[in-house]
């Protein structure tokens, strides 16, 4: 069977993966086999989010009313039902459904319906709490399927520490990612100095570590020296794969959906408040403005060296009017020149314009020249994949580490 659970934390607490951790030693404690944990992350743009919009799935064999009984009970526990935006939903169902809604989730938008009408024809048992918003998370993450997986284990701390600073050390996080990258990743930002790995929300979460494999993820893991975690789990995840990403066209982009988009840069990018840099791509007479925010850090250097007539692959969320880069592509680049007056081969001094496309004149000799001087300006890009840094990763955004998704 397959039980999943979607909906259950809020911005003051808890998480879905902590309850998912504790509800799997729960089943293994009434005599079940939970054979897989898997850690689902949804469209990210979804405004009703409480944090990273995941939901959980546990793969385990048993008996179906059993297991359902015992992760409403869980759920009913500890989940956080003060908070207005949290609306838990539990599934438990023998075989998984249509993984449509999966992909739905992860790249639309879904309704309560949609995922109730799947549930009832699929004979699953289930519980929707308050809104039942929570059935749609947990009915994706029960239909997910990963053609491309990561893993995580995630740390989770004693309940009486919640809300307390945590106490992780610093170097050793930093000689992890050292000892295993590409293997794993997102532990720290080195060319930005700062811990990634470690959440500074009042919820049980410790520290988490991503990378490909359970073995890869268990070296950094045991690498790190810390405060003494309550529960550790490691989860099979679609985190780090761009499965949120579809293929879009500028023009005919969805507010709230992730693309990736070809287009000519149009205009030499801008740096505004607050240090966000912008750009105009154009494809086939559309145009749609792509955004670099400030927390993206050193990817702003990347997107401002772009010039016009660069082509580029945009990706990343279309918010707003704009695309929310999460990474680009550059294919070919812009021969980029400066020009300028000529020296006048007597004078050996600098001319002026004689007018609007009269050519240039010597105030001194009166020598008079058609064309500018035109220097080229050698270009530090590459035509190669650039990605913003792991502090502002978003959770399945594929690492160019993992080699890339064309």
């Amino acid at each position: 069977m397959l039980i999943g659970i979607d909906d259950t934390d809020s911005p003051q607490g808890m998480c879905t993966t902590y309850l998912g951790a504790v509800l799997a030693r729960r089943l293994i404690r009434r005599g079940m086999r939970v054979c897989e944990a898997r850690l689902i992350r949804l469209n990210p743009n979804v405004t009703y989010k409480t944090r990273g919009n995941a939901a959980i799935a546990l793969r385990a064999d048993g008996d179906c009313t059993t297991a359902f009984d015992i992760a409403c009970h869980t759920v009913e526990e500890l989940a956080d039902f003060a908070c207005e935006n949290t609306n838990p939903g539990v599934v438990v169902v023998k075989d998984p459904p249509d993984p449509a809604i999966y992909w739905k989730a992860v790249r639309d938008f879904c309704e309560i319906d949609e995922a109730v009408e799947i549930l009832d024809s699929a004979g699953a048992q289930y519980r929707g709490y308050k809104n039942s918003r929570g059935l749609i998370g947990a009915t994706a993450a029960v239909a997910s399927e990963l053609s491309d997986a990561t893993y995580e284990i995630l740390t989770y701390r004693h309940p009486e520490q919640w809300g307390t600073l945590r106490d992780v050390n610093r170097e050793s996080l930093f000689a992890a990612e050292e000892a295993t990258f590409p293997h794993t990743w997102d532990t720290v930002d080195e060319e930005n100095d700062l811990v990634v790995c470690v959440p500074h929300t009042p919820d049980p979460v410790l520290f988490g570590i991503r990378g490909e494999s359970p073995a890869w993820v268990m070296m950094a893991r045991s690498m790190v020296e810390s405060e003494n975690p309550g529960l550790e789990q490691i989860w099979v995840t679609n985190q780090g794969t761009d499965a949120h990403l579809i293929a879009g066209r500028a023009g005919v982009l969805r507010e709230g959906l992730s693309y990736r988009v070809p287009g000519v840069v149009m205009d030499a990018p801008e740096t505004g408040t607050g240090g966000h840099v912008s750009f105009t791509i154009s494809d086939a007479g559309s145009c749609v403005r792509c955004m670099a925010y400030e927390p993206t850090k050193n990817f702003r250097q990347i997107v401002r060296a772009l010039v016009p007539g660069d082509a580029v692959i945009a990706c990343g969320s279309f918010k707003k009017g704009s695309i929310n880069l999460e990474k680009v592509r550059v294919l070919s680049l812009a021969r980029s020149a400066m020009s300028r007056p000529p020296l006048c081969t007597a004078c050996n001094k600098r001319m002026t314009s004689d007018g609007t496309g009269k050519g240039h004149k010597c105030k001194k000799c009166g020598a008079h020249v058609k064309d500018p001087e035109v220097t080229e300006i050698p270009r530090t890009l590459k035509t190669r994949w650039y990605e913003v840094p792991p502090t502002a990763r978003r959770h399945l955004a594929k690492p160019l580490c993992r080699g890339v998704s064309d």
